[in-house]
């Protein structure tokens, strides 16, 4: 089954070795004594600091806490602190030795883990500089979305933070519309105004985002994008002859990147029916992963087998494709169509 805004498992990247505490100042050993019990970890943690923390669960009486909000199995929230468990029996280190890392009670990183404590920024920085993760900002990007206000699938923000930005290589399948990276700002902004009971906030704060997320092309670097369009996409009216224009002329021009291929594909391939996908090639041997949205939600995985599904139906659909030279004739002549 593809996991619903799950994060591929990268691994593992120790090779900054012992991160220093910030409040004690020195390397926090591999080997801090996980057995020693929770309460007994709270009362040293008293004595040591000015301003006592949270006593641990079980030290605490039941009538005494407060009920704890509920959250969203699937928000960042929750993943924020699933994650960092993971990360942390990965690395096969107790509870304690991430709190002597992060600053913090060993009760705080269990809350953290448990999703019953907000994490603050520097949590995520620093979370990020002891699992290795500081390059692509994980927490970081996790704690942004805890703390913004959504403008957009929150499904969707896991392909566009975590693995997008990452790809060598973008493979995109669209039925229905022009794909998010090649969309004109007109174009982007007539589809988002369409959505029922968006707010012209929403809108510009879609739009903005997609225009930003389309940097990835602009990049010294950038990836490969290897893109297939159902034929009656270029015909299909979106804001007005005007903004089919300019979004054609988009297209041919782009095409004209040495990264990007543009195909039409034949209206008769049943195979393409389904919907549209995206495949994202990784590098450094890390597995590709997958996305494929709809009406309701959206789905991001690196499962095998559900990425070997989405590779066949692509190779299924690229069999029904036009030649690149024909597809941009095709373009070319359906654009004067738009006059």
């Amino acid at each position: 089954m593809l996991l619903d805004a799950e994060e591929p498992d990268r691994g593992i990247l120790l090779t900054r070795g012992n991160p220093v505490s910030e409040t004690a100042g020195q390397s926090a050993p591999d080997n801090v004594d996980s057995e020693i019990p929770e309460t007994v970890a709270w009362y040293d943690d008293c004595m040591e600091s000015p301003i006592p923390p949270e006593p641990p669960e079980h030290a605490m009486d039941e009538h005494s806490k407060s009920p704890e909000p509920t959250v969203s199995p699937g928000s960042a929230h929750v993943r924020f602190g699933t994650e960092m468990r993971r990360l942390r029996e990965a690395a096969q280190w107790s509870q304690a030795a991430v709190a002597a890392r992060l600053g913090c009670t060993q009760t705080q990183v269990s809350r953290l883990e448990m999703a019953k404590r907000t994490p603050s920024k520097s949590d995520a920085e620093k979370l990020d500089l002891i699992f290795g993760s500081d390059e692509r900002r994980y927490f970081v990007g996790l704690y942004r979305r805890i703390k913004a206000r959504p403008g957009g699938p929150l499904w969707f923000a896991d392909w566009a933070d975590q693995i997008e930005p990452y790809a060598v290589t973008l493979r995109s399948w669209d039925p229905l519309l022009i794909p998010g990276l090649l969309q004109t700002e007109a174009y982007a902004r007539h589809i988002f105004s369409a959505e029922p009971r968006i707010t012209a906030k929403e809108v510009e704060d879609r739009v903005q985002a997609r225009m930003q997320r389309q940097q990835i092309l602009q990049r010294d670097d950038p990836p490969a994008l290897l893109v297939m369009i159902e034929e009656s996409v270029p015909r299909r009216l979106i804001g007005g002859t005007d903004v089919m224009r300019e979004q054609l002329d988009h297209l041919l021009e782009i095409a004209q990147r040495p990264n990007v291929s543009i195909q039409l594909v034949d209206a008769r391939c049943i195979p393409g029916m389904l919907g549209p996908f995206m495949i994202a090639e990784l590098p450094n041997g890390e597995p590709d992963t997958v996305q494929a949205g709809s009406s309701i939600d959206g789905q991001v995985s690196d499962d095998p087998d559900q990425v070997a599904s989405i590779w066949n139906r692509y190779e299924a659909i690229r069999l029904w494709a036009y030649p690149e030279h024909v597809s941009i004739k095709m373009i070319r002549e359906v654009r004067q169509e738009w006059t």
